[in-house]
This record gives structure tokens, sequence and C-alpha cells, in this order.
């Protein structure tokens, strides 16, 4: 398909366009579809990804929407990415018996985004976090619009279970039009998806959502993390589909004492949009675990959630390992500890929800 969008991305201040300047810019457009350069015949589409698809360290070409451009203190530029679908379910590999002196992060930036940028974010989707040693022209133009753009030939990793995006010397980001094939192509996907409550839930989950928890709220809608974290009231409850990341307390003697003492249990949930921190508080801990069970029970359970490993396969208790929690459903209500500071002073808490046997 031809663009046939005239919108320029710089001009100079004496410009103005005429029809036959635009009359040239589809004549050099046919020309290139029946000319490509040599790149394009050489499997292009085979090194371009969405981001349901994208792997660790290898390269590949993204199509992607650029939400957001901002510098980091570290001197770093970070892109917001999206394309509406999600990125795969990592395999963990952290140290559960390092949670009370390392907490999981919740997200690969240093500094969360303010709440004004947070809420310009879709709801459904991740949006990959793409990092950038080097300052390029194509920032400036991505500052001042969201633009659709191809990054070419860029990497991923996983760090602490979330996938980071990294320009190489050799990547290079060209601007799109929307009228651009890919661009469409995406936009078909995600209209599709947001069609149909089953399909905004996680990608990963839809042949995969456990019945390990029951849950009260079983006729309220589908909500994503993101949803809630740009919801308009600081207090909310809802029902969600997550995997829970990373526990403390998480052994059995220590679970035990949330059942008697005076304490609460700090779960890390994520979803493909979002990580936060919820808790399930002393009067709630019962009905979680499903009653007062002995050391043993606890640990089984909490494994379960975690997805560690059986004993006989990983014998080492606390030992990294590679973890794949299963998809669970959960209600969470939110609510702030500073009347003064609402937003900033929000936590979540699990209620209405119980592990089975």
């Amino acid at each position: 398909m031809v663009s046939t969008e005239f919108r320029p991305y710089q001009i100079s201040m004496k410009h103005q366009g005429t029809k036959h300047d635009n009359q040239i810019l589809t004549q050099m457009r046919m020309w290139l579809v029946y000319h490509p350069p040599v790149f394009c015949t050489i499997g292009l589409k085979d090194l371009e990804l969405q981001l349901r698809n994208i792997k660790s360290d290898s390269t590949f070409d993204l199509v992607c929407k650029v939400l957001h451009v901002c510098e980091a203190p570290s001197g770093e530029w970070i892109f917001y990415v999206w394309d509406g679908t999600d990125t795969p379910p990592t395999e963990l590999q952290t140290r559960l018996d390092m949670e009370a002196v390392t907490p999981t992060p919740l997200h690969p930036e240093e500094a969360p985004l303010p709440r004004e940028v947070l809420c310009t974010l879709p709801c459904v989707g991740t949006v990959l976090r793409v990092f950038s040693n080097r300052f390029s022209k194509e920032i400036l133009h991505l500052q001042k619009d969201i633009y659709w753009a191809r990054f070419c030939n860029i990497t991923c990793k996983q760090e602490f279970g979330m996938w980071k995006g990294s320009l190489l010397p050799s990547s290079r980001i060209r601007l799109l039009s929307n009228e651009d094939g890919s661009v469409i192509e995406r936009l078909k996907t995600y209209d599709g998806r947001f069609a149909t409550q089953v399909h905004r839930e996680p990608m990963a989950s839809l042949h995969m959502a456990s019945d390990i928890t029951d849950v009260e709220f079983k006729r309220a809608g589908y909500t994503t993390l993101m949803e809630s974290l740009t919801h308009e009231q600081v207090t909310h409850k809802f029902k969600t589909l997550v995997r829970v990341v990373a526990a403390y307390p998480c052994q059995g003697k220590e679970l035990h004492s949330l059942l008697t003492g005076d304490y609460c249990l700090r779960l890390t949930l994520e979803d493909p949009t979002a990580r936060i921190h919820a808790y399930v508080h002393k009067d709630d801990a019962v009905s979680f675990f499903g009653g007062f069970l002995t050391l043993a029970a606890l640990t089984r359970k909490m494994n379960r959630l975690l997805g560690v490993p059986e004993p006989e396969d990983d014998a080492e208790e606390g030992m990294a390992g590679g973890r794949n929690p299963p998809w669970i459903w959960c209600c969470l209500k939110s609510y702030r500890l500073d009347k003064y500071d609402p937003w900033g002073s929000r936590r979540y808490r699990i209620f209405g929800t119980e592990i089975r046997d």
C-alpha cells in the first residue's frame, strides 16, 4: 500500500508546500515500491517481530507506536513503545530469599513515570521500554508528537523478569505514516483484540489460566493493572488476572506468623501492562490460605503461587532457579495511607481470594 499522506516531519520557516511537491512525493513512493532497497529483499519481514514474539538476545525490527520519550537521570534515553500485543511472560530467575533485602523492581527504569504521563498510556498491551545511550534526531520529533516508527536492528533482554529493549550502534529509527501497511496491520490486530472482553486478558493466559484460586467477584469484569493504576479514583475494587512473581515472606514459618501475629504478606503481581505490590493483611490471611494450615501446607500453597518447582526437582530451598508462576484470578482494592497525598500513598490489598487445596 502506497501512502497518500503529505504531512512533513520537519519544515523550514518559509516552506510552502504545493500540489506539485505532493505529486513528486507520490511518484517517488511508487518508484520505491517497484525498486525496493537491497535490505528489503533479503528477508526484512523475517526480521520484523511484534512484541508478543520477541526473544532474548536476538536482533530484529519492531514496528510500534512511540508513546513517550524521556531522558533518564543516567543520561540514557528511554522510548516507551507499544503495538497492542503482550510481551511473552518470562521465566523468573530471582532468589526468593533475597526479597527482604532487595525487593523485586516494579519497572525497568530507575523512577516511575509521573501520573500525568502514565494516564496517557494504553491500558491493554505491553508498553516496552527501549533504552538508548545516544541522542538521535528522531527524538526531537517524537518529543513533540506521537508517531508510529520502525526500530531497525534492536535487541531485547530480560532483567528481573521484565523485558528491556536496547538500541545497538547499528540500530536506526524510521518514522512511519499512519497509512503504512505495517501500521494498519497492527491497528487491525488491536481493534480485533479490544472488541471482546476475553481477548483483552493476557495473551499468554488464554489457554493457561489456572484454577488455583477462588474469588468472590465471579461476575465482575476483567480489569488490567494499568486500568487500575490510571483509574480516576484512588480507592476502588476490581478483579484481575495476574502472576505472583515474588512474595515476602515466603517461607513456611514466617507465613504461619501471618495467621497468628500482627503482620502482612507482600506479593508482587504482574500482568502484561504493569507490576504492583499487593498486601494480604492479617484479617484476610486465614481466608486467603484457606484456614489455619500446617507449615508444610502453607509452603506448598505459596510455592504453587510462585511457580517454585517441587522439592524433588529443586532440592535447595531458597536457591535461584527457573520459576514460571501460573496465571491466577484475584480481587484487589486500593486504599491510601495519607489523605494529603492520596496518589503517592496509594496501596493495594488482596481480598475475597482463596488459594485452593
